[in-house]
């Protein structure tokens, strides 16, 4: 199955589903997902709350192709992180079917949280952002946070605050925090805790993340063809995991296939680079994470494919599981 399915997140009557009695009373627990533009930080502050990486990052817009939950665990709280791809105006096909799977996202929430860099400053795509999620989701709490303080003053962060409560309404909760450095971090989670409601644990304490192995692997091998990538290009990179299975010749080693797929036999000659030496970089990079994920020694087998315009082709978005 390939690994670029963008399932829509269905969380009906999942309150009657869950035994209430193993969590104290006050206990809080719900869905909430970060909004914004490509490129606010969502993706980084996903991976700084739940403590370790579970969504890939990139400095091109449109890498979260699938909504990620990452869930955190608190002693108070069960909080599930629902990383999205950023909602945008569409050029292809496949950037108008990523905008509806956020936007079916909306409507399961229990908060909403705009992000906004600190770094830039708050434009008419921000608003078009703010209005599509009151048009799908009108009852459901929002608050802001602001992303990327780390880059900017504090007179700059106290001035995107006050952009922040204009946008969003002077009543509304808006915290700005560095994923990177960790400054407010935990003031977040506080703030998030407070706006959810009271409910049971979804998760065990153990899991951090509901993707499955494959699509972690597939979006790691992904996050590594797109390193230093410019233009187009990363927008047509798919990944499929084909199979996993032990070496017969190596004890303990996963022999772990992967296709790389792309629209154009070019986009495949610049991810080859000169003398495969782009190509080998691939596999260095993603190498050592999928080894850290799997707990094993792994061969990683990776292959380039063309997929011709699979961006805008309705069959071929099909076999992408789209």
């Amino acid at each position: 199955m390939l690994q670029l399915n963008l399932p829509t997140i269905t969380i009906t009557n999942r309150r009657s589903q869950v035994d209430y009695t193993n969590t104290p009373e006050g206990f809080r627990s719900g869905f909430m997902c970060f909004v914004g533009r490509p490129n606010t930080g969502k993706s980084t502050l996903t991976n700084a709350l739940v403590g370790q990486k579970i969504a890939i990052t990139a400095n091109q817009p449109e890498t979260t192709r699938h909504p990620i939950r990452g869930i955190v665990h608190r002693d108070d709280a069960q909080i599930i992180v629902v990383d999205t791809p950023g909602l945008h105006r569409p050029r292809t096909l496949l950037g108008e079917r990523l905008n509806e799977v956020v936007k079916d996202t909306y409507a399961d929430m229990d908060l909403i949280a705009i992000t906004i860099p600190a770094d830039e400053k708050i434009g008419p795509g921000d608003r078009w952002i703010l209005d599509n999620v009151r048009k799908v989701a009108p009852k459901t709490p929002l608050m802001g946070i602001i992303t990327k303080i780390d880059k900017v003053s504090r007179d700059q962060v106290a001035l995107q605050l006050m952009a922040l409560h204009k946008l969003l309404g002077e009543d509304s909760e808006v915290v700005p925090v560095s994923a990177v450095t960790g400054e407010q971090r935990d003031i977040l989670l506080d703030v998030i805790t407070s706006l959810l409601p009271e409910g049971p644990k979804f998760y065990p304490d153990d899991h951090v993340t509901d993707d499955d192995t494959n699509t972690r692997i597939a979006e790691l091998v992904r996050e590594a063809a797109l390193s230093g990538l410019k233009d187009e290009l990363p927008h047509s990179v798919a990944v499929e995991v084909d199979e996993i299975i032990p070496n017969p010749d190596r004890p303990g080693t996963l022999n772990v296939h992967v296709i790389i797929y792309v629209e154009r036999p070019g986009q495949k000659t610049i991810l080859m680079g000169k003398n495969g030496r782009r190509f080998k970089g691939i596999i260095h990079a993603a190498r050592p994470q999928i080894c850290k994920l799997l707990d094993s020694n792994v061969y990683l087998d990776l292959r380039i494919k063309v997929l011709k315009n699979w961006q805008s082709d309705p069959k071929q978005l099909g076999r992408l599981g789209f």
